[in-house]
Order: C-alpha cells, then structure tokens, then sequence
C-alpha cells in the first residue's frame, strides 16, 4: 500500500471506528430511553415499534428517526432499526476526536452480528471529514468498514466517496 493510501485508510479508519463503536453499549449502565408520537409494545414477541418523532437516547448518543423498531431476546436488546427522511445517529466527541453526525433513510444496529449498517444515501461526518455511499457496514469486532455504490442518480454520483482533511485543517483527530 502506497504511504498516501496507508494514510488515507488510517483517516478513514479514524473517522469511522471513533464514532459508531459505542452505538448502543450493551455494557452501559445508562439505560436507553425513547420517546415518540406513538408506540406498540408486543412483549411476547419482544418488538417494540415507535413511530412519529422518535428519539432514542443512551447516555449522550442520540438516534432520531420517523420510525424505530426494538428487538428483544433473553440477553436484552439485540436489533434496533430505523428510517426516517433520513435518520439521523450522533455521538457526541470524546477525547481527541470530533462528533459523529451519521445520516441515512435505514439505520440498522445488530448485536449478534455486531454490525452498524447505514443504507440509502448514508453519509458519515466526523468534523471535516465525510465518508458516502448507498451502503455503508461497520463491524464493530474486527473493525472493519465496507461500503457500496449504489445507481447513479440526482443526488448521488453511485460512487463511494471520502473526503478528509488534512492535517492541521482543524479537526479535532489531528491534534
């Protein structure tokens, strides 16, 4: 790999494994509150589906959405996906580095896979930098990001895209 591209990947890499690793920390001790216009609870089945300016809350990361859906087995929560025109999932910055502002029309969080995946015209900013494509899967274990193009259109080239800033440009990651 080319110093350039080894650089570019450890920026993407940055980008992406400093926000959506914590999506939903199962570990946390906060616990996850959500609030919307409407909700349906089937305990039996274990889904809870909200609908209407929804808010889920753990801690300080926030996913809003015009719907969501919760998923629950024995060991808790276990899937959790939303849509929305798009949905919107932030997690604020931590040390070093800057807020993650991720946006898409499905947000799709899976504990058994240990995946975030961000479909439909998804896009991933963490300060200057910006990562797009129709699809985009995060593996929160291995660390590992994939992204797809999707079919050109208005909005968007088809292509995967990135932009990152160099260094000293003002992002929080470079200090």
């Amino acid at each position: 790999m080319k110093p350039s591209g080894k650089r570019a990947y450890l920026l993407l890499a940055t980008l992406i494994l400093a926000g959506p690793t914590a999506a939903f920390d199962l570990d946390s001790d906060a616990p996850i509150r959500v609030s919307a216009d409407s909700a349906r609870l089937d305990d039996a089945e274990g889904i809870a589906v909200y609908n209407g300016d929804v808010e889920l809350m753990q801690g300080n990361t926030q996913l809003n959405a015009e719907r969501l859906v919760l998923y629950r087995d024995q060991q808790g929560l276990s899937r959790v996906e939303a849509s929305g025109e798009p949905a919107r999932y932030r997690q604020p910055a931590r040390e070093g580095e800057a807020m993650t502002d991720a946006r898409a029309r499905n947000i799709t969080w899976s504990a058994a896979d240990n995946q975030l995946t961000f479909e439909r015209q998804a896009i991933i900013e963490q300060g200057n930098n910006v990562f797009r494509g129709d699809v985009i899967h995060y593996d929160t274990v291995s660390r590992v990001v994939t992204a797809e193009g999707g079919t050109p259109s208005e909005e968007s080239s088809g292509r995967v895209e990135m932009v990152i800033q160099p260094r000293g440009a003002g992002n929080p990651t470079d200090e």
